[in-house]
């Protein structure tokens, strides 16, 4: 079994090696595909457009805008002479959010008689987006409020000091990143479509080439030839694992807290489960095109949706999270960022890598029976 199995790995690895173009395809794509995605998807909010209508115009005023503007968050776009002008400005997108001072402002400020108001106006068309500005904003005017009342009580003689200072640490990804935290699912990502499709597309060109009766006549078994045609393609996904952590260094700065050889064994388990799921596509598919449609329909949304990779499980509906259950993506995308953010052991995620072995059997075993089921057809 082992000396037909590895005769046809042997015929794939030169069939491989003649196409350059494919050999190209699967090992420089995925590192342009990363590169994209790493600069693309990223939910840092930065460089908020500010608009600002100050209708005191004194000092206090403008050394709120100043706070505002010269932080790492805002830029100040431009200033209004009116209010009628804010409209115009929100609906244009001109600016994202717009801070309205009323002329009486610093006059309440210093009498102290009642809360001197400052509005803003957000763009809420994305939910998201609009409450990270709403939190930068009420971080900014809370500060201020601190530094104001320190100010104002040190002229007194005074000085103000709070019974509780919350400080907090964040762990494994301290400058809150969200490449960080996106790139491990990118990864997953980008071997599972290129793992699934390669495959999948190997096994049905045989089919069109009319080259899988000869096989068929031969000495090997169902399970000796997926085998062996999938063992190239899990080495050629395996190298792009390695060049696509050596780009994530050099461009993104992701470094793997956690054990190498770990995450050697969790990605060559996550290969092998997706191979099997390119082997059983390949098993019900007649032509290429079949083939690369089912498998990017079944790798790239689910990848992306049901994953983690972007948008957390446990805020999705009961329902939807028993349905992410159908890709190993989204074990991998927990096995990788423990790993590699985390840095822990295999104590944590031992239940992971049982599903993927699980899933790995099922797809191999599917695959086998529709096979057999297509040969005493034929």
């Amino acid at each position: 079994m082992i000396a037909r199995t590895k005769a046809i790995a042997k015929k794939e690895f030169k069939q491989l090696w003649r196409d350059k173009r494919m050999l190209f395809v699967l090992i420089f794509f995925p590192m342009f595909l990363l590169a994209m995605f790493g600069y693309a998807v990223n939910f840092d909010v930065q460089n908020i457009k500010l608009a600002v209508y100050d209708g005191d115009k004194s000092d206090l005023s403008r050394d709120i805008i100043n706070k505002l503007s010269n932080s790492a968050y805002f830029n100040l776009e431009r200033n209004l002479d009116s209010e009628n002008e804010v409209k115009t400005i929100l609906d244009e997108r001109l600016a994202q959010v717009v801070m309205i001072i009323p002329r009486d402002f610093s006059k309440k400020v210093f009498q102290g008689k009642e809360v001197a108001k400052i509005q803003f106006l957000v763009d809420g068309v994305d939910g998201n987006t609009a409450n990270i500005i709403s939190n930068y904003v009420n971080i900014a005017t809370s500060d201020y409020n601190i530094k104001f009342q320190q100010e104002l009580l040190a002229r007194n003689g005074m000085s103000i000091k709070a019974p509780v200072k919350l400080e907090p640490v964040f762990w494994f990804n301290p400058s809150l990143q969200t490449t960080k935290f996106l790139l491990p699912g990118l990864i997953v990502m980008i071997l599972i479509v290129t793992a699934v499709i390669s495959v999948s597309i190997s096994l049905v060109r045989e089919k069109e080439r009319g080259t899988i009766e000869q096989i068929n006549v031969s000495s090997l078994n169902t399970v000796e030839l997926l085998i062996g045609k999938s063992l190239p393609f899990m080495l050629v996904a395996m190298i792009d694992a390695v060049f696509i952590l050596i780009v994530g260094y050099i461009l993104f700065n992701v470094t793997i807290a956690g054990n190498y050889l770990l995450l050697f064994f969790s990605t060559l388990i996550f290969l092998i489960a997706s191979t099997s799921q390119g082997i059983f596509i390949s098993a019900i598919s007649d032509n290429q095109q079949i083939a690369f449609t089912i498998a990017i329909l079944s790798t790239l949304l689910p990848s992306m949706i049901l994953s983690g990779f972007i948008f957390p499980i446990e805020s999705m509906p009961i329902p939807i999270q028993i349905i992410t259950n159908i890709t190993p993506a989204k074990f991998f995308v927990n096995i990788i960022r423990a790993i590699m953010l985390r840095g822990v052991g295999i104590q944590a995620f031992w239940d992971q890598l049982i599903y993927l072995v699980l899933f790995f059997a099922a797809f191999l075993g599917l695959a086998s029976i529709v096979q057999k089921k297509k040969l005493k057809s034929a």
